[in-house]
Parts: structure tokens; sequence; C-alpha cells
């Protein structure tokens, strides 16, 4: 456990460190965001710095090789979130180019998407050599053979698109992050010493240890991210790191066969998601709006809620529903 710890602290640092060298550089080169003209509330937010999500892929390969030794499950699962950090970073490129919200067409970004996360799938199958998924709350497991190929797909493709369109308020998505990534760890922390109890000493307790340092590692760099990040945002994360952090959410879960536990834990990002599709679906039949505006978020803050108090529901919601969690796993 002291690992991990000293991982998350050593990532908090330098996360720290790096920040204002990350805006002062991105700010020269007026890498900055370009506010959609219906969002009234965000006029002000023009011009804001943007792309600050690369700091989660600086810090996160820089201390995987400090503090672990190399294995190839983890490399697979960093190496997933850094190739949907570039696709991020080449849909933010475009959008700051051409000064506008609008960057990589939407056909463009699945292809993308799918292609990561089918190559991702197919080693993830190959390499278990099994479709095997673990039941959430229990130690049963199924195999469900192949089937566990579009399962890994959709599981990656709905968490990176999830955390993308939580991504809208100062903070949000930072701070859901980083509550789940501590909630994920303390389970996968109680996991590992259940099996290590157990007698069980085999590759998925070693993945179990890895993959949770790892995960302190994202949490550091989100939390040093945050001190410059929460409202008013000196930085945003941009899709390079929305991106990148829904990318990793989604490979760490499906590395360790705990795929089934991503909706129950990020249940806000499940809903920001939900709360986009029931809108159009609507509009679509009925021509009706059933939120003022979404996702959610937007709904909340139209609805009168500062940024702060949004951000504040979404993190104790997901502490809530992660706490409830861990007792599960404990008892």
């Amino acid at each position: 456990m002291i690992k991990p710890l000293l991982a998350f602290l050593t990532a908090f640092a330098f996360a720290l460190v790096l920040m204002p060298v990350v805006i002062k550089y991105f700010k020269k080169k007026r890498a900055t965001q370009t506010i959609l003209s219906y969002v009234e509330e965000h006029k002000e937010k023009n011009g804001t710095a943007t792309m600050g999500g690369i700091v989660f892929i600086i810090v996160a390969v820089v201390l995987s090789f400090v503090f672990l030794s190399y294995n190839t499950t983890w490399f697979v699962c960093l190496l997933v979130s850094v190739f949907f950090g570039i696709l991020g970073f080449m849909d933010d490129f475009i959008k700051i180019k051409h000064k506008q919200n609008l960057g990589l067409k939407a056909y463009q970004k699945v292809i993308g998407q799918l292609g990561i996360s089918l190559i991702f799938a197919l080693f993830i199958y190959f390499e278990n050599k099994s479709g095997t998924i673990y039941l959430p709350f229990s130690n049963l497991k199924i195999n469900i053979t192949f089937w566990v190929i579009p399962l890994i797909i959709f599981v990656l493709v709905a968490t990176t698109n999830s955390v993308n369109l939580t991504d809208g308020l100062d903070g949000l998505a930072g701070s859901v992050s980083l509550v789940y990534l501590f909630v994920f760890s303390v389970i996968t922390a109680i996991i590992a010493f259940k099996q290590y109890s157990a007698g069980e000493t085999g590759q998925m307790l070693e993945n179990i240890k890895n993959l949770s340092t790892l995960s302190m590692i994202f949490a550091g760099a989100i939390l040093g991210f945050l001190m410059f990040n929460t409202n008013k945002a000196k930085i945003f994360m941009g899709d390079v790191g929305s991106l990148c952090l829904g990318g990793y959410i989604g490979a760490v879960a499906c590395c360790l066969g705990f795929e089934l536990l991503v909706p129950i834990l990020g249940v806000c990002f499940v809903f920001s998601s939900i709360s986009v599709i029931l809108q159009v679906a609507v509009f679509k039949l009925k021509h009706k709006r059933i939120f003022k505006m979404a996702p959610f978020h937007h709904h909340l803050q139209m609805s009168g809620l500062s940024e702060a108090k949004v951000c504040a529901i979404y993190s104790a919601t997901t502490l809530v529903v992660g706490m409830f969690a861990v007792i599960f796993y404990l008892i």
C-alpha cells in the first residue's frame, strides 16, 4: 500500500510543477479554447488555454517506469490511454488551428476509437486465452469466450465518450475521475489483500498491484491539474485529457476483468451519456427537450447552480456509490 501512496504524492508534486510550464507554453502558442456561441454562461471562458490534459500523459509515462517494473499488462494499459490521448490531441489541434469548437469529424473520431479498442480487445483475449470477467461485488467469474472482445470495445468507446461529455465545466471531469480512480484503487487493494491472504500469488495478483499503483499515478496527476482547473480555470484538459482518462479508466478495468464495475463506479459518466441520448431521442420523436441543455450538468448550471456546486454534486455522488461498492467488497 506504501508504493501506491508514494506514487500518488510524487505524481501530484510532478504535475504541480509541470502545470505552470504547460499553461505558459500553450498561452504562448495561443492554444486556446473557442467556446460554442450558444453556451451563454461560458462566453467569458473564450480564449482559456487548453490541452492541459497532456500533463496526465507525461506524468503517467515518466512515473510508471519509476515505480513499476516492466510488465506487458500495465504497459499495454498505459499505451491505450496514450493513444486515446493522441486522438484527443489531434481533435484539439484542429480546433485550435481553425479557431472553432469543431475538431475531428464524428466518423473520424469513432474510427480512431474503434481501432484502438479493437486492437486492445484482441490483446486481452489472446493474452488471457479466455474471455473471463468478474461479477461485481463477488469472487464469481464467468467465461464469455470471444464475446469479451465486443464487450471490451463497447466499454472503451463508451467510457472515453462519457468522460469526454462530462468535461463541460471547470473541474468536473477531473474531480469525478479523481474520485473514481481512488475508489477503484481501494477496491483493487481489497481484492489483492484477499487473494494474498488466501495464498494466491499468481499473475492476477501482480497485475492488480501494478495497475493499482498506475491508477494512483493518474490520480495524483489529476489532483495536480485540478489546482489550476477548478473555477475559474486557468487551463482546460481538452480532448487530449478527457480521452486519455476515459481510455485509461476503461482499459484498467478490462485488464483485470472488471468491465461490469465501470458503469457502477462511473455512474456520473454514464448519466452524462444517457442524458444526451435521451435529449436527442425525445427531441427527434416529440420535438421537445426534457433538459434545458444536455449533458445534464449544463441543465443544472442553467437551473442556477454554480459550477463548483455541480462539481461537488457529481463528485459526492461518485464517492457515495464508490463507498457502497467498497463496503460490499469488504463484506
